[in-house]
């Protein structure tokens, strides 16, 4: 049999690069099910019917078996299938102490999100957690930011999970993983791979003297548009209480908001279903940073907001292909109105900024010379507080989704802490409703839940206007 590897991008090596002590690069989501339809005989959840499903699912996601490995000399890592994958090392089982209330779960949720990833394994978990009140149990699927972005963390979501219930499934077919290239033959192909990559540089110089104008003017726009990435990559936003030093501990907490409501409220005051998020997030910092005693006037706060720009040829594919918006958000602005529109001209300028040329443009240089230098900027980028928190918001289906019989009830996204950032919010639509997971350094913000009850007064009075409008 073949040997088999595949090299990891510029930008999905960096987020191993960024991983450290205190900040755990991986993604995550919490599902919450009824739990009747996979009731054993025994009471207690069906175990090994939920294994036996999830491995059969595997064949359809080839990164979950596999592990990393690293070319000699210069440590660039790929990705090699797992002779020795377990599939009860990454599907596990817990159960909530009685009475299992959501309380309960969120506090677990937190310690599972704490915990870093093994790096000597394929970098995944999924967690399911039975003994939550009203009959339901849930499930923490963990996955490592060098496999997946938001949208392919999604679209693998829709591989496990299914658009209608059923009670069978084939089984999974043996596992033979493929043989792992010797050192010699890393080496090897990394040489052959930078011999080529001279090649195609030589084509598209060929290619671009047969209109000298147009590609100028490509090649401009793209170093422009990198310029702007690095400069906005270079100026620290102010210091706040959510920006101090992070350690390895989270909290986890969530919110639910109809999705018609929210689409609502753009119709009604403009923009789109992104600036709604973004001005509950930022009225809702300003009321979360005002009960702590901190003015607000003045502010320089700004919101790291990743946009995916990934193909419809790439989908289904995994790694990342996003870029990262710098928004500066008005968070100094006491009239919720005039922050709404404040927002809605901070996205439109965003939109024509050629910052997604740029980061493009970063990536494939790093690609061609050095991950390192990439990881660098990034995490000089998080050392300088060029922002304050991070918001992503991934579409999702409109459907419900099954685990075999068992149907999703909710679905709340997790986004990692970079260094000096103790809040971040992701948000995931679903089956109608527009899903909130904050995730929080547990020591930095005890006080969580104000900052979640405060998204919802804040979306209550954007609501509010709106119905004035």
């Amino acid at each position: 049999m073949a040997t088999y590897y595949e090299r990891l991008s510029a930008l999905d090596a960096s987020f191993l690069d960024l991983d450290d002590a205190a900040s755990h690069m991986h993604v995550a989501a919490v599902l919450l099910f009824d739990a009747a339809p996979l009731r054993a005989a025994h009471g207690g959840l069906d175990m090994e019917r939920i294994r036996a499903y999830v491995e059969s699912r595997l064949p359809h996601i080839p990164r979950y078996r596999q592990r990393l490995g690293h070319v000699p000399f210069e440590g660039h890592p790929v990705w090699i299938d797992d002779d020795r994958f377990n599939l009860f090392y990454h599907v596990r089982h817990t159960a909530l102490p009685k009475p299992g209330e959501e309380r309960q779960l969120k506090r677990l949720c937190g310690r599972l999100l704490s915990q870093k990833l093994d790096f000597t394994k394929p970098l995944w978990e999924i967690w399911v957690i039975e003994g939550l009140e009203g009959d339901r149990f849930a499930m923490v699927a963990k996955a490592h930011h060098a496999m997946v972005d938001g949208i392919a963390g999604m679209q693998i979501l829709q591989v496990l999970l299914a658009p209608a219930p059923s009670s069978t499934f084939d089984p999974a077919p043996p596992w033979q993983p493929r043989p792992a290239p010797s050192p010699a033959q890393l080496v090897v192909g990394e040489l052959w791979r930078r011999t080529t990559g001279v090649a195609g540089v030589i084509r598209q110089g060929v290619e671009a003297a047969r209109a000298p104008g147009e590609t100028l003017r490509a090649v401009g726009e793209a170093a422009q548009g990198m310029l702007e990435a690095l400069q906005g990559a270079s100026s620290p936003a102010s210091p706040t209480p959510i920006n101090p030093t992070i350690g390895p501990h989270r909290r986890f907490d969530w919110a639910r908001f109809p999705l018609a409501e929210v689409k609502g409220v753009k119709q009604r005051l403009g923009g789109t279903v992104n600036d709604v998020v973004l001005a509950t997030v930022v009225g809702a910092s300003r009321r979360f940073l005002t009960a702590r005693g901190v003015p607000t006037g003045g502010i320089d706060f700004r919101a790291l907001v990743p946009v995916s720009v990934r193909a419809e040829t790439q989908r289904g594919q995994a790694g990342n292909r996003v870029v990262n918006y710098i928004a500066p958000l008005p968070i100094d602005e006491a009239d919720a109105r005039r922050r709404y529109a404040r927002v809605m001209q901070t996205t439109g300028a965003l939109k024509q900024s050629r910052v997604v040329q740029g980061a493009e443009l970063l990536e494939e240089l790093a690609d061609w010379t050095a991950r390192a230098w990439l990881s660098q900027v990034l995490r000089f980028a998080a050392r300088r507080r060029v922002y304050n928190i991070v918001v992503t918001n991934v579409p999702g289906p409109q459907l419900p989704l099954y685990l075999l019989e068992a149907p999703v009830r909710e679905a709340y996204p997790m986004v990692p802490l970079f260094e000096n950032q103790a809040i971040g919010v992701a948000l995931f639509s679903y089956a109608g409703g527009l899903y909130w997971g904050i995730n929080a350094d547990w020591d930095a913000v005890p006080d969580l839940h104000d900052f979640v009850a405060a998204l919802q007064d804040e979306f209550d009075g954007l609501r509010a206007l709106a119905r004035d409008a």
